[in-house]
């Protein structure tokens, strides 16, 4: 027992060591195996929603194909705002981190939890019924329609695992641990794969049970995720009796998420409408459309990844007060995306037609899928570089930066281009073009803002204010 508990310590010092890695050392080694076992972990979690089309594409009817392939809009609504809190509890607890501020460390580690347990249950709520409503809004074929109810309850059912999920691997994130948030996933994602075959493909249990197999696997993350905060001492430990609310560090919280988590929710919004755009178009378009953003999600993984890097960097690095360090990795970390990103875009293109064909049969919607890689591709630098800012600026406590350029150009730009060309033009293609357009000036707003502005001391700026006011 005592050489257990041993190991156990010799443990928690050993990943308190890894921690600071981005604190010192190489910026492109610590930044880059930072990044890489998020990588593979985002790999893993994209297996989640191509698991269940490929499976339902195989075994179901295209109706229940089109339901699942045309979830992530809403699902992004629903779920992003939360998903951007969880980005501005990583931005607090990496900056408490840095600056080794453990008593403020263990209160932002205790108070997102118990924020992401409110979260769970309200999203649970409000998913389950409002369901109907907002597939009707979004003007879903009636063919799809009694599929992709079933699958979206299902999946909000199950809500509370969904919300916990990003909240808990971004605390472990944001104090350098991107390694164990990997196995999680490698777990959940594997058992989400075995159950869609035994629920879809040996049961027969339709759509629905593709939902409730994503549900069942995230849960098992969540699991795995709060043993080890609970199990481990670190300065970062949960324990139950000191899960609560602590509303000075909540509002701190939400002072950095909330901006990101409106933008989330309002460019999903957005999104909601580009996919009530394609939905007029039929079903084939939906189902080519629903298949080239997989193939997106999932070329795009090495950029977000990158990104999350960026924000926790930098945040760590300002927090510590080492602002030549954070300048530098921003470099870094913009010049690795954008050339990056651009070898992606070739490539989807180069491959679209045989990467579409792997999950439909449907020789309409693989020409459509193709039709818009051919559009949006090229184009990839620009997104790569409008997220990397982006990121910056959330890492250095500005987030109503990229909210005000995001929420101006991927929404309203956006919407009102296609609002306006498509009942004139009546082209699919024509919602494709509307993204480069607007990538293209987020990404000049964003090297003004980077340029221009003192986001180095933002966090001294804020600090000396609060003092200022007290």
């Amino acid at each position: 027992m005592r050489r257990c508990r041993e190991y156990f310590e010799k443990g928690a010092k050993n990943l308190h060591r890894e921690n600071t890695s981005l604190l010192e050392g190489s910026i492109w080694k610590g930044m880059t195996a930072f990044a890489l076992p998020i990588l593979l972990g985002q790999i893993f979690q994209q297996l989640y929603n191509t698991a269940d089309a490929w499976i339902v594409g195989r075994y179901l009817s295209d109706a229940e194909y089109a339901a699942v392939t045309s979830t992530g809009s809403l699902v992004f609504l629903l779920v992003g705002f939360f998903g951007g809190i969880s980005v501005g509890a990583g931005v607090v607890i990496a900056r408490y981190f840095g600056a080794n501020d453990e008593k403020k460390l263990r209160i932002s580690v205790h108070t997102t939890v118990a924020f992401g347990l409110a979260a769970g249950l309200f999203l649970t709520a409000f998913g389950v019924v409002f369901t109907p409503w907002m597939l009707n809004v979004m003007g879903t074929p009636k063919e799809v329609m009694p599929y992709s109810t079933q699958y979206f309850r299902v999946y909000f059912a199950g809500a509370m695992g969904i919300v916990l999920y990003n909240l808990c691997m971004g605390i472990l994130r944001a104090v350098g641990d991107s390694t164990h948030p990997l196995y999680y996933l490698i777990i959940s994602s594997l058992v989400n794969i075995v159950l869609d075959f035994l629920f879809v493909g040996g049961f027969g249990w339709g759509v629905w049970s593709a939902a409730l197999a994503t549900a069942i696997s995230q849960f098992i993350s969540v699991i795995l995720c709060l043993y080890r905060l609970f199990r481990y001492k670190t300065s970062y430990q949960l324990k139950l009796r000191q899960l609560r609310f602590d509303f000075p560090m909540l509002r701190e919280v939400i002072r950095y998420g909330l901006p990101s988590g409106i933008q989330n929710s309002i460019i999903a919004f957005a999104n909601v409408i580009v996919q009530t755009n394609i939905n007029s178009f039929g079903q084939d378009t939906v189902a080519g459309c629903g298949t080239y953003a997989k193939l997106e999600g999932f070329a795009f993984l090495p950029i977000t990844c990158f990104t999350m890097a960026l924000t926790t960097f930098v945040s760590q690095n300002l927090g510590a007060k080492q602002y030549e360090r954070a300048k530098k990795g921003t470099r870094f970390g913009i010049v690795c995306c954008v050339v990056m990103a651009e070898m992606i875009g070739i490539a989807l293109l180069l491959l679209a037609e045989p990467l579409m064909g792997f999950f439909t049969d449907n020789e309409a919607a693989i020409h459509i899928g193709m039709r818009q890689a051919q559009v949006e591709s090229l184009f990839f630098c620009m997104l790569s570089f409008s997220h990397c800012i982006a990121a910056i600026m959330r890492g250095a406590g500005k987030p109503m930066v990229p909210m005000f350029v995001m929420l101006g150009t991927w929404c309203a730009i956006r919407v009102a281009y296609i609002s306006i060309l498509v009942p004139i033009v009546k082209e699919s293609w024509v919602i494709f073009s509307a993204y480069p357009v607007t990538w293209t000036l987020s990404s000049i707003i964003f090297l003004i803002f980077y340029l221009a502005t003192d986001w180095l001391h933002a966090f001294d700026k804020q600090k000396s204010k609060s003092n200022a006011s007290a």
